[in-house]
């Protein structure tokens, strides 16, 4: 990747902004929209959109991770590449800047914590609360944004002095569960382009806009991980040990190479296809003990997998926190999982108790409670130990 490209640079931890960006032109009338660019064909048509509209655009690339896969490739050179392409043919300005270190401080160390505790944690929600729509935005303000932009798909709605985040219109698309956990501060000037188009639309306005992007296939997992296998790639950041796969009942039915590498309702992967006693049914995981090293499973019986009721704590609000007492919302405990009717409770302290209306398969601790209330995304918290 090109040094030059990137506009900061870091002295104590400080980062300084060139002065030519930075610097705002009084004749300018148009406001400036600073679009972080992933390299992906949704940031780049929101940039294309936001130009089309009149907007003073500039992209901001984000360098969040530096080390390469097991197969030597930097996939963030490859996204900076597509970056500058795109920039070219909408003639708008880019620029990159490095977060890594943000990044890694942030978001990863915490992820790394969150298993080494047996919980299952989401990077992505922490890092558009850290990154994306934390350092990313001030960085934006000190370049003379007026507004920030991503190719996120979500859509606001502003009301009574606040910033409500609202879902997206293509509901298999809709990014706000990643979202549960950004402030009112930081969604406040936020510009979400795609938010009331069709994922298939987007890939239309990308050909139509000639971009480069227009057939780039969407990246999914985690950004540091890349292509590696999630195992190996754990194993070098926990120290992993052997120990034994039990069921409820305290019988041994086989060994696992560590028990972070499991997350709960897990089928897959498990070794126990041989044992004859249990042939009726398959295996999954109904628990894991991190300190004693245990993974619990069951076979055919996920009764022990569903709870009709949890706890969260944290608790972020998003918009205006509920005035108090029970509230009826819907709610979700995975990113693509349709919202699931509920009773929430919260308390003084950021906390929340969900009853379902219908008992919830492997709610795992770690993981984000989303609430909802109607087309409304109100907040999020971690779901505690069941």
């Amino acid at each position: 990747m090109d040094k030059s490209d990137f506009i900061n640079n870091r002295d104590n931890g400080i980062l300084k902004i060139d002065e030519t960006v930075g610097s705002r032109d009084k004749e300018r009338r148009a406001p400036r929209v600073v679009a972080g660019m992933s390299g992906g064909v949704d940031s780049s048509v929101a940039a294309a959109l936001l130009k089309e509209q009149g907007y003073e655009v500039v992209g901001l690339f984000m360098r969040n991770w530096r080390e390469k896969d097991e197969n030597g490739r930097c996939t963030a050179e490859e996204d900076f590449f597509d970056v500058k392409r795109v920039s070219a043919a909408l003639g708008i300005p880019y620029y990159g800047v490095d977060f890594s270190r943000e990044y890694s401080e942030r978001v990863f160390l915490q992820f790394v914590e969150e298993y080494k505790k047996g919980r299952t944690p989401n990077p992505d929600v922490l890092c558009n609360r850290e990154i994306k729509f934390g350092s990313f935005k001030e960085y934006a303000a000190a370049m003379g944004a007026d507004f920030t932009a991503t190719g996120h798909y979500a859509d606001t709605e502003i009301r009574d002095g606040l910033t409500f985040l609202k879902k997206s219109v293509d509901e298999s698309k809709d990014q706000t569960y990643f979202l549960n956990q950004i402030t009112q501060a930081q969604l406040k000037n936020t510009i979400f382009p795609l938010g009331r188009l069709k994922k298939t639309e987007v890939r239309e306005l990308a050909k139509k806009y000639g971009l480069s992007t227009a057939g780039k296939k969407d990246s999914t997992g985690i950004c540091f991980i890349g292509e590696r296998k999630f195992r190996e790639f754990l194993s070098g950041y926990i120290p992993m040990k052997e120990g034994v796969i039990m069921t409820c009942d305290g019988r041994v039915v086989g060994r696992h190479d560590g028990v972070y590498y499991y997350t709960l309702g897990q089928r897959r992967g498990l070794g126990l296809g041989g044992d004859k006693e249990y042939a009726g049914g398959r295996w999954f995981v109904i628990g894991k003990d991190a300190e004693k090293n245990i993974l619990y499973v069951s076979n055919g019986d996920e009764s022990r997998l569903y709870k009709k009721e949890l706890y969260a704590e944290g608790v972020n609000f998003i918009a205006q926190k509920p005035k108090g007492g029970a509230m009826r919302v819907t709610a979700r405990i995975r990113h693509r999982q349709p919202e699931q009717s509920a009773v929430a409770e919260f308390d003084k302290n950021g906390n929340v108790h969900i009853v379902f209306d219908a008992p919830q398969r492997a709610a795992a601790a770690g993981q984000y409670v989303v609430l909802y209330d109607g087309e409304y995304c109100i907040g999020g918290g971690v779901i505690t130990d069941l």
